[in-house]
């Protein structure tokens, strides 16, 4: 005989589930003449940032392809290549052929952080030069194939002195015209083909390297800390890529303390937006992982299990392919504290 204290988990009084007329309750009414049985939910991993990003839908490409992004922001050291490293190998990671220039000609150190120095055989000088084809320079990542670097020049050697913009945008052009021009698939796939994104490495500094790499560029991601020098040349760099047709900008907040924004010793990040007025394509977290991941040559979004700056970044290139943002809130923390800014999806 059944009783209340006998159901099984999961179950409600109100189905099909016939009982004898006798079956009744210890002085009680008689027992309900149907249940309900609901099948076991299927097990689900917990509800994490990877996890939307591994089984959620997969990014719809937005815009004209290839898509010319040069990663800059004024200010050097507040984190342009490690960006350029892991938000092209994140798109790598989602289907998208990617093509990083490096084009910071006297100190390149993309290479480093990808850990792809030793494959370096020839760069855009020898191509200019007539001593290699352009497939030849490009360096292809072991680990994702649709993903190549092409450097600029090697370190120590000189540029030829006609190079400038208008070379950057006959390289950006070929390889806009290498093989078929399919682009946009997803597919990843490794034959020659028109690159999906181009990603420009700008190097620091607003004098004439900083006018080669932003030539060819379509949209740009600005690249700041929240302090208040890297934050002013932020604001002259947003002004100059305006001026040279430059719309569609987008901002990156790096090196984020949330310890240091309630203690009110660093501003937030909704204040830099504020500050600057541009759209928000992601907030990176301080992580002591970088120094790590720059040290083997191994980009935070390769890690397993991944960090939160690895996250962020996935994120921020999840962002770029849609062409979207995001949008820093306020969060309410102790009463004693009021409010302070933290960043949100």
């Amino acid at each position: 005989m059944l009783s209340l204290h006998h159901h099984l988990p999961g179950t409600t009084t109100n189905a099909n589930l016939q009982f004898p007329p006798t079956t009744h309750l210890r002085h009680s009414t008689p027992f309900p003449k149907t249940l309900t049985l609901i099948p076991p939910k299927p097990h689900l991993p917990p509800l994490t940032p990877k996890a939307l990003l591994q089984w959620n839908r997969k990014p719809q490409l937005s815009g004209e392809t290839p898509r010319v992004v040069v990663v800059t922001s004024g200010k050097g050291g507040v984190g342009k290549t490690t960006t350029t490293a892991n938000i092209g190998l994140s798109l790598a990671r989602l289907g998208f052929s990617v093509v990083a220039i490096d084009a910071d000609v006297g100190l390149r150190n993309l290479d480093l952080l990808l850990g792809l120095e030793n494959r370096v055989n020839y760069t855009v000088v020898e191509v200019l030069n007539g001593e290699c084809r352009l497939d030849q320079a490009l360096v292809r990542d072991k680990r994702w194939s649709n993903f190549e670097l092409l450097c600029i020049s090697k370190p120590r050697s000189k540029l030829p002195i006609g190079f400038g913009g208008k070379a950057l945008t006959w390289l950006v052009e070929a390889l806009k015209a290498r093989g078929d021009g399919t682009s946009g698939n997803g597919n990843g796939s490794t034959g020659s083909r028109s690159p999906d994104f181009i990603l420009i490495d700008c190097p620091a500094g607003i004098d004439a390297g900083f006018i080669t790499a932003i030539t060819p560029a379509n949209e740009a991601v600005l690249i700041t800390t929240p302090d208040i020098t890297a934050l002013r040349d932020a604001d002259r760099v947003t002004g100059l890529l305006e001026c040279d047709g430059i719309r569609d900008i987008k901002m990156i907040v790096n090196r984020v303390r949330t310890d240091m924004i309630k203690g009110e010793d660093m501003m937030s990040v909704l204040d830099v937006q504020e500050m600057l007025g541009l759209p928000l394509l992601g907030a990176i977290p301080e992580d002591s992982e970088v120094i790590r991941s720059t040290n083997r040559g191994y980009p935070l979004v390769l890690n397993k299990p991944p960090t939160l700056a690895g996250l962020a970044f996935e994120q921020a290139a999840w962002r770029l392919v849609e062409q979207d943002s995001m949008q820093a809130v306020m969060v309410e923390e102790e009463p004693k504290r009021g409010f302070f800014s933290f960043f949100g999806g």
